[in-house]
């Protein structure tokens, strides 16, 4: 069952895409992935965003580049928790992107994460989820102690091979 909606502005925007999805398989948390566009579809951006919940969708993952909308006029239509993701573009290494999904007016909130940051946005998504779902916190609870382990794993061999000095 999809509990994420992944949405991106373009097909351009899949490889982001990916990574953010790729993070939520990991997870065991069901989304779906679509496209569509603030400014070229927005109608349909609209219906998309107030039917969703009806489908089972907990939260919205808004992938855009340049001005970057999407996740605002979804965010406008949808009290659902809205995450987004802005995409490195051509145009200023996408500090556009970033300003354009993370200005948003008194009473639109957008949680965003960094340029490109897919893999926290799909983190961001499963703590918002693991409210709701003991599985999904259960999951994020384990993925946070591997990363925890990997660390600790260096740190351990990166002190034994440099134990007599550099």
């Amino acid at each position: 069952m999809a509990l994420v909606a992944v949405v991106m502005g373009s097909k351009s925007d899949l490889p982001v895409a990916r990574r953010c999805t790729e993070t939520l398989e990991r997870l065991s948390v069901g989304f779906e992935l679509r496209i569509m566009s603030a400014h070229r579809t927005p109608s349909f951006v609209m219906e998309y965003a107030l039917s969703v919940r009806e489908k089972g969708i907990d939260v919205i993952v808004a992938i855009a580049g340049k001005a970057a909308h999407l996740a605002g006029v979804i965010a406008a239509c949808t009290c659902l928790p809205v995450i987004g993701l802005p995409v490195k573009s051509s145009t200023l290494d996408g500090l556009d992107s970033l300003l354009s999904t993370v200005q948003m007016p008194k009473g639109v909130p957008v949680a965003t994460v960094a340029i490109d940051g897919a893999e926290n946005a799909a983190l961001l998504a499963a703590r918002i989820l693991s409210i709701k779902y003991p599985q999904v916190r259960e999951r994020l609870e384990s993925y946070i102690r591997q990363m925890r382990e990997e660390v600790l794993n260096s740190d351990e061999e990166l002190r034994s091979n440099t134990e007599g000095g550099i």
